[in-house]
Formats: C-alpha cells, structure tokens, sequence
C-alpha cells in the first residue's frame, strides 16, 4: 500500500495513466449515478400519481385508519396517503444517492488499484528498456556497457520496435567503439617496429669513431624525441588494454605493489630531488597485477613529476583496507595549485596542466587516462581532488577480493 502511494505521488507515466483512467471511471460512474436518479424520480412519480387518479378523472374513494385507530376517509385520508408517499418516496431516493455514491467511491477506488496494477505490467517491458539504458549508461567501461541487450520478448508493438531500435544503436556503438580500440592498438603496435629502426640506426650513426660532436648531439636529441614517442606509443597499447574487460582475476594485495613501485621509482625521486613517503597496509583486491602496478606507478611518477621543483617537494602514497572492505590507493603530492574546474580535464587523453606539448614534454599525456581505465576495468573508480597548499590528492578505489 505504501509503495502504492509513493508511486502514485510521483509524475511517473503510470501514476499519471492510472490518474487518469480513475478520473474518467469515476466521472462515468457519476453520470451513470444521475441517470439513475432521474429514472428513479420519474419512475415513482408516474406510479404515485396513477394510484389517486381514476381513469375517469374523479379521485378514488379512500378509507384510511391511521396509527391509534382514528379512520380517515374521503379528502382528509387522501392527503395523508400523499403525505406518506412524498416521504417514502424522499426516503429511497436520498438511500439511493447516499449508498450509490458509496458504492461509487469503492468500486472507484478498487478500479484505481486494478488500474495501477494492469498499467505497471503493460508498462514493464518500457521498465526493462529503461533500467538496461541505465546500466550501460552507468558502465566504467564502455566496452563492457556496450555488450548488454534488452532482447525483448512479446508481441510485436510499439514497445517492441522501441526495444530493439534500442539493441540496433547499441549494437552499432558496440562495434564503432572496438573497431576504434583495434585501430589504436594495431596502429600502436605498427608503430613499434619504426621507432625500434630509428633507434638502432640512431644509436649506430653515434657510436661511428667518424661521428663528430654535432652529430652525437644530433643523435642525442632524436633518441631522446624517439623515446617520447616510444613512451607514447606503449600508453596508448596500454590504454587500449586496460579499456578490454578483465577476464581471468587473480588475488593482489596492493601493499606489496605499493612497495615495489616506491622502489622502482626511488631513481627518479631523487634525480627530481623530491622525497616520497609510503604507507603500505594490506588491501586485499582481486585483478591483474601488471595493470595495477602501471596504475600506482603512473600516479606516484606524475606526482614527481609534476611537484613544486625547488628540492622541497615530496609524494605520499598509502594502501589500506576501505569502510566498505574493499581496497583503496592514495597519493597526494605537493605541487602547484591546480583549480578544481580542471581536475575532470586531467583524466582526458594527451591533456596537460600548462603549455607542456607532446613533443617538448616529459610525458605523452596518457598518465591518467591510464590510471582511470585500468580501475575502472576493475570494477573501481578514481577520484581526484586539489590540495589545500598546492598538488593534488588521487585517490582509487577498487572492489575487495
């Protein structure tokens, strides 16, 4: 009953079909009601007027013996017999508008029920296209989103051809969206073999005992702007990997990825001249290890990286077990201050903070991006946010095991 009425206070199509299929029943049933009346009144009017008039015109003779034994007869029991006729007849007429509306109100009441119960059946296969658009509009992954169907069963009508009008353009973005990330990773991966050249012949034309200075330091800016790409292109192999459902998930605990990517990238850190602090606690979670690895790594090497640069900077990267048991990652590090308006722009591919430019930077744009696509393939989410101070705090999210 509760559920009844919640439903229909809220402008939802069924509370207002139900609506208005109550409004009609009920304005049918009143003029019903008064049809009723009308013949009713007519009806014992007709019959009361025909029992004191004769065919011939004259009033009938009556006797009457009224309560207590008086007798009546003649004009005087004529207008008493009037008298209880009018009162009789007052009386079926009010019992039969008071129980006729009373009849009214519950058979109205019970076809408002019935009615929202008929409306919510016919209307549950519009429930179902509606809760599937949710789903897939709610997917981390779009790949994964993209591979559900309502496939609608029943008779051919309009909420069938909407349901699978529905499939069909899904089913177009299913394959526009592979065919894309098949195009990135074959041309990525086309893409190795050239740059490998590029670096031999490079790296040959430098080491010649004939190469002179300017030709080492030529040698040394193209190896350098070969490595950029090089970076750039694994990000991009990367991405479209992580962006592909996880399919086989095995137990990770991320202290220890924690720890490793710390000392991985302890070269850097200290290179940069910024101090990176760790807070390794078990956080149990269930996925790949290779991509949960490039994700803390990306996130502790772009807090390096991108950090206030004076000696004084410094990361902080925690794991530990969430409220809710799963497993989270944390790494907030100093730096400039970054609007908040910005932050979204941040997860986007090749996006960077300033004018840093892919051939020029330390990075080709794709840290991020990287870091939301694998959690997301994983069931989690990421969530940054702008240090009071200056820098940023990242913080990740991912399902227990």
């Amino acid at each position: 009953m509760m559920s009844f009425l919640s439903g229909m206070l809220r402008p939802t199509l069924r509370a207002r079909l139900t609506l208005g299929y109550g409004v009609l029943f009920m304005a049918a049933g009143l003029a019903l009601l008064a049809v009723t009346y009308l013949l009713f009144n007519q009806q014992l009017s007709q019959s009361f007027a025909s029992r004191f008039d004769t065919s011939d015109g004259r009033r009938t003779k009556l006797s009457v013996i009224a309560p207590g034994g008086y007798v009546m007869q003649g004009p005087e029991a004529l207008d008493w017999m009037q008298t209880q006729e009018t009162a009789l007849r007052e009386a079926a007429v009010t019992s039969l508008l008071a129980q006729g509306i009373i009849a009214l109100v519950a058979v109205g009441l019970s076809a408002v029920v019935l009615c929202w119960v008929v409306t919510g059946r016919m209307l549950a296969p519009l429930r179902l296209v509606t809760a599937t658009a949710r789903r897939i509009a709610a997917a981390p992954v779009a790949d994964r989103g993209l591979h559900e169907r309502i496939a609608l069963r029943g008779p051919v009508d309009e909420v069938k051809e909407l349901a699978d009008t529905f499939d069909t353009m899904v089913e177009r973005l299913d394959h526009s969206f592979d065919g894309q990330r098949r195009f990135v990773a074959n041309a990525s991966h086309e893409l190795r073999t050239p740059l490998t050249l590029n670096r031999a012949l490079v790296e040959l034309a430098m080491h010649r005992r004939t190469a002179s200075q300017d030709v080492k330091e030529l040698g040394a800016n193209l190896l350098e702007i070969n490595a950029r790409h090089e970076r750039l292109i694994s990000g991009l192999l990367l991405l479209a990997r992580a962006e592909n459902e996880i399919g086989e998930r095995s137990p990770v605990d991320l202290a220890d990825i924690v720890n490793h990517v710390v000392a991985q990238t302890a070269p850097e850190a200290e290179q940069a001249c910024v101090t990176v602090q760790e807070s390794a606690f078990p956080a149990q979670t269930a996925g790949d290890a290779m991509l949960l690895e490039r994700l803390v790594h990306n996130l502790v090497e772009n807090g390096i990286r991108y950090n206030t640069g004076d000696g004084a900077g410094w990361v902080r990267v925690a794991s530990r077990t969430a409220f809710d048991g799963g497993a989270e990652v944390e790494v907030t590090n100093s730096g400039p201050a970054i609007p908040a308006y910005e932050i979204p722009a941040l997860f986007k591919p090749f996006h960077r903070l300033g004018d840093e430019r892919a051939v020029t930077g330390r990075s080709a744009g794709l840290g991020l991006s990287i870091v939301q696509s694998v959690a997301r393939a994983h069931g989690g989410d990421v969530m940054a946010q702008p240090r009071q101070g200056g820098g940023l705090v990242v913080t990740v999210t991912l399902p227990r095991d």
